[in-house]
């Protein structure tokens, strides 16, 4: 079976985060005796994965872990007596499923407060001779000694909309700096999405609700909702095109700078009806294991903590069946702050009934 095949019928928070080769710098760094620094968000980003609540949000979705845990436990062949490093090991569910498919040592390097915890928990299942927990950034920290080069790199480096607050940048540079020309990358493509969904009601609730507050108009803060991306669950039945791919990547290949992209979109309206927003969704591939594995965020997927990203139009699109939307979306790292994106779509719509529609705005995710 095709990759593109295998995407279509299956489809972050992070633990680690660093882009375009910035270095967050944590509290530690900046407090001196005589002047504690004032938090930055990337110290706050790093303390958030140091609270328990996160990571048993993360472990409890099924599709997510239930997927890693499918492609390292059914391939014992590629584990078997490897070194592998893990990158962002969280609380290291990651470490203990590579050390019992069989590896011959597992790396797991963490920046957050949890390195402490995921220890602990190495320990307390025996296997604290076969799993070594480094804690700081990718980027600072060595392998021990002797550790040049390891033979596979596995990591849940995916945020929501795939590449917010990714720490996708962290696992190219340790691609770059110890994969083996051999090794492999857990998971190794992904692929982003968009659809046109229907979406009336919830858009009524959730942007049009500051047209009328109590009587008052709060239009400013209209502007801003509409702005800002929304992360939530998008239901099946409210798709009302196809879907078109927006963005591939191949972790063997890309580099820092294909991070931030444009891309030409058609979406195909399947019946008759109004379109709100504009959705976006991502799949990732193993595609080394024996039998492929992957997942999907799709709506018409099983549920995963990364839902669904909504963009909602200025004015809805009243379409009708076989016809397209033309659109075009662009996605930046901010420059201020590398973890968010700055997004631009433009979307431009016929049909006999509503003349062409073109409309564009800017978006930025937070």
């Amino acid at each position: 079976m095709s990759d593109d095949n295998l995407f279509k019928m299956n489809g972050a928070k992070n633990d680690v985060v660093m882009k375009n080769g910035v270095t967050p710098t944590t509290s530690d760094e900046k407090t001196s005796a005589a002047a504690p620094a004032e938090k930055t968000s990337a110290d706050y980003y790093f303390d958030s994965y140091s609270h328990f609540g996160i990571h048993e949000e993360m472990l409890k979705d099924k599709v997510r872990t239930g997927t890693y845990q499918k492609a390292i436990m059914n391939n014992p062949h590629l584990f078997k007596d490897k070194i592998v490093l893990d990158i962002g090991c969280g609380t290291g569910i990651l470490c203990l499923f590579a050390a019992k498919a069989g590896a011959k040592h597992v790396y797991g390097i963490e920046m957050a407060g949890i390195a402490a915890s995921a220890r602990k928990i190495i320990a307390e299942n025996g296997y604290s001779e076969r799993i070594t927990v480094i804690k700081g950034k990718v980027e600072e920290v060595s392998l021990p000694d002797g550790v040049d080069k390891v033979d596979i790199i596995i990591s849940e480096w995916m945020g929501y909309f795939l590449l917010y607050e990714s720490m996708l940048n962290t696992v190219l540079y340790a691609r770059d700096k110890w994969l083996s020309p051999s090794g492999i990358i857990m998971p190794d493509k992904a692929r982003m999405w968009m659809v046109g969904i229907e979406d009336g009601d919830y858009m009524a609730e959730k942007i049009n609700f500051w047209d009328n507050v109590y009587g008052f108009k709060m239009s400013c803060l209209k502007e801003e909702a509409m702005k800002e991306p929304l992360v939530d669950v998008v239901q099946a039945n409210s798709v009302v095109t196809d879907s078109y791919t927006i963005y591939s990547i191949d972790l063997y290949k890309v580099k820092v700078a294909d991070l931030d992209f444009e891309s030409n979109f058609t979406l195909k309206v399947k019946h008759d009806d109004y379109i709100h927003a504009f959705v976006s969704f991502f799949d990732c591939l193993f595609s080394r294991c024996h039998t492929k594995v992957s997942f999907t965020t799709a709506p018409w997927g099983q549920y995963t903590h990364w839902k669904q990203t909504v963009f909602y139009l200025d004015e809805c699109l009243m379409a009708s069946k076989g016809t397209q939307i033309k659109g075009h979306i662009k996605v930046q790292h901010n420059a201020k702050n590398p973890r968010d994106l700055d997004i631009d779509i433009k979307c431009k719509y016929s049909s006999p009934k509503t003349g062409t529609v073109e409309q564009t705005r800017k978006y930025f995710m937070r």
